[in-house]
């Protein structure tokens, strides 16, 4: 491609951004400071939000914690605070508030969400529970140990705070109105209209989310949503995301004999479950990391020229992700991250049959269950893909029900399996030649020397497409976690320098103008 005679647009961005001086400007220079001074004040309140349990199962918790932001935001001065509940009854609400600024041009909506991810208590490393929030001198995997919190607000920024939505998302909503805090406690005006829109149903798909949007449409009107979820980039820099997979799930259980059997008196003979299913799966997937199921990657959009060139553009960090999570080679070969994350995907995210290590027995279990992630990219439709797994399924020979089997289905059918679909929703992708990502880019690159990375679509899963379905928004990702964050797993943590860089991004974007 020729860009001398006629210059794409990513080029006229990458240059735009590069021309923007990289020295801060007075605005996040005061910033800054404000968070230097309050630091202690940020983190005590932080660490009391993340020792409230916010597990998406349990509606009582939630209710907690949505009483706790609309307390945050009420005591920096945001108006209309206010739940926005779905229409269906005992669904974790919404978290709203505003600030209209007289004479401003656009409107901009802050997302976060609230909820978190169920907690294994024997996972997490000892002395750590996941609703009880513990410094420590650096990341645990690197040597770090904890320590307390310091008396004279002084943070270093390697310093990690160890706590269930420490990064997930806890970290989103507390970056957005710290910023706010500090935005109009330095005396600095917001450029833009500003509201504030904090989830509690993400973890659980947000099933119920339409309805909040449909409920409050007129409400929700804006020029563009900031989301502020997910990790920086793994080399460090600051990225825009422009797009998210979709996701969804499928449990399976495979059945064998009424009860486990001893393996010696029944090995060879009795049908195992685990073997079966281990079977299956194995169908799914080549040696090169392809799903095998018909038809799994047919409906894909593919980039455009632009979102390419971006995707070219992004740095390699698969010898340093390598390196760093102790492996040598990669599901797909010679296929990158940045390139791998484009593409729709299957994953085993749990498997279980029998017990293993010193509770196994020697048996022949009854039943093997796995569940299965569903990763989307544009163009897939979630129910479809669902299909495709279990049409795929069903022609591996099993006979499929949607509950326990019966006698008579015991009876007439050797392989048995019960799947049980989730709900999900669909990827979703915004052009990379919306006006207003000019300005929110020039107000990011105030905040770092660094490039900005452009990135198409991000490796996690949000409901945008709602956003896009049921308000017409846009949608623009600012992430501001660490990427060793340990979302959704034990240990989860937040890198304080992180934490207080995003505050400091999620600031540059309420005085844009």
């Amino acid at each position: 491609m020729n860009f001398m005679k006629k210059p794409s647009l990513f080029f006229l961005l990458s240059l735009l951004i590069s021309q923007v001086v990289s020295a801060q400007s007075p605005g996040v220079l005061s910033i800054r400071k404000f968070i230097q001074l309050n630091a202690d004040k940020m983190i005590s309140e932080y660490s009391e939000f993340l020792a409230l349990p916010n597990v998406a199962a349990n509606p009582v918790d939630l209710k907690r914690n949505a009483a706790f932001i609309m307390e945050m935001m009420t005591k920096r001065g945001i108006r209309n605070v206010q739940l926005l509940e779905a229409s269906t009854r005992g669904i974790p609400p919404a978290v709203y508030g505003e600030v209209i600024v007289p004479d401003a041009t656009q409107t901009l909506v802050f997302y976060a969400h609230y909820d978190g991810q169920p907690v294994d208590p024997t996972q997490w490393s000892k002395g750590l529970e996941a609703f009880k929030p513990v410094l420590f001198s650096k990341a645990i995997h690197q040597g770090g140990v904890a320590i307390p919190f310091p008396s004279d607000g002084k943070y270093e920024g390697d310093w990690r705070i160890y706590a269930r939505s420490a990064s997930d998302d806890k970290a989103g909503v507390a970056a957005i109105l710290n910023a706010y805090d500090a935005l109009i406690k330095s005396g600095l005006s917001p450029g833009s209209n500003l509201k504030f829109f904090f989830e509690g149903e993400e973890e659980a798909g947000s099933t119920h989310l339409n309805e909040i949007l449909e409920k409050h449409k007129s409400l929700l009107q804006s020029d563009l949503w900031v989301i502020a979820d997910g990790p920086i980039h793994q080399s460090g820099r600051k990225q825009v995301v422009f797009g998210v997979r979709g996701d969804t799930h499928l449990n399976l259980t495979v059945y064998a004999s009424r009860r486990p059997l001893h393996s010696g008196q029944y090995g060879n003979w009795a049908p195992n479950p685990a073997m079966m299913l281990a079977r299956l799966l194995s169908t799914m997937k080549d040696e090169n990391g392809r799903v095998t199921i018909n038809g799994f990657y047919d409906d894909v959009i593919a980039l455009s020229p632009t979102e390419r060139k971006a995707l070219e553009e992004v740095p390699s960090v698969d010898e340093k992700m390598k390196n760093e999570l102790g492996i040598s080679a990669v599901e797909m070969p010679g296929t990158s991250l940045g390139e791998a994350i484009n593409l729709p995907s299957l994953n085993i995210n749990g498997l279980q049959s029998g017990n293993v290590g010193k509770m196994a027995t020697n048996q022949i279990p009854a039943t093997a269950s796995a569940v299965l992630d569903l990763r989307l990219v544009l163009g897939n439709d979630w129910r479809r893909q669902q299909q495709k797994v279990i049409s795929h399924i069903k022609a591996q020979g099993f006979y499929i029900t949607e509950k326990e089997p019966t006698d008579e289905e015991r009876k007439n059918y050797g392989k048995i399996i019960k799947i049980s679909p989730e709900d999900g929703y669909n990827a979703q992708r915004t052009t990379m030649d919306l006006p207003i990502v000019q300005k929110l880019l020039a107000a990011l690159k105030t905040t770092t020397p660094e490039q900005v990375i452009l990135q198409p679509t991000m490796g996690g899963s949000l409901p945008l497409y709602l956003f896009e379905k049921h308000l017409n928004a846009k949608t623009i990702t600012v992430p501001v976690v660490n990427h060793d964050n340990n979302q959704h797993a034990e240990n989860e943590n937040i890198r304080i320098g992180n934490f207080f860089e995003g505050i400091e991004t999620m600031g540059s974007l309420m005085i844009m103008k």
